[in-house]
């Protein structure tokens, strides 16, 4: 399943974070499983700003930053999510160092490709771009519960299509 929006702003980018992130809870996510989503697109794209509406969403109060340094951000949600931006992940190899392999939760996984075969099966894809003054984002889901995820956000794409 495959669902395109416009996001016309920083605070459509933050409420899609936060629809995702209600969609992955509606869709029976639970701390105990583990949902992978890649948010994927060239730099400046918004990547990080869906991820922060996404973590804020799930009761997190504090700053949500850009893991581009320290690859992994974890946050105490409910569910739990990583967020990883891989960008300066020198080769796919190094993603097993990161150490979250057991990890359960959401992970968010900015520059996925650069995790290569090591990265998990992805439930979900998000890809936004540069769309003139606005961004476009194509949502896939990729599993049976990735595509739960995007059924769940379907209503409310379709409210701010």
């Amino acid at each position: 399943m495959k669902q395109t929006c416009k996001l016309a702003d920083e605070p459509a980018t933050l409420a899609l974070g936060a629809a995702l992130a209600a969609s992955v809870e509606q869709a029976s996510a639970t701390a105990q499983m583990r949902v992978v989503i890649t948010l994927q697109g060239p730099l400046g794209a918004g990547k990080t700003t869906l991820a922060r509406g996404f973590v804020q969403a799930l009761g997190h109060a504090g700053t949500v930053k850009s893991p581009t340094y320290t690859l992994v951000e974890p946050y105490d949600t409910a569910p739990p999510v990583l967020h990883m931006d891989l960008y300066r992940l020198e080769a796919p190899e190094a993603f097993v160092e990161l150490g979250v392999e057991e990890s359960s939760g959401v992970w968010l996984v900015e520059w996925p490709a650069r995790a290569g075969e090591f990265l998990p099966t992805v439930d979900a894809s998000v890809v936004l771009d540069y769309a003139d003054e606005a961004r476009s984002v194509v949502i896939n889901g990729l599993t049976p519960r990735g595509e739960r995820i995007i059924q769940c956000l379907s209503s409310y794409l379709e409210s701010v299509a």
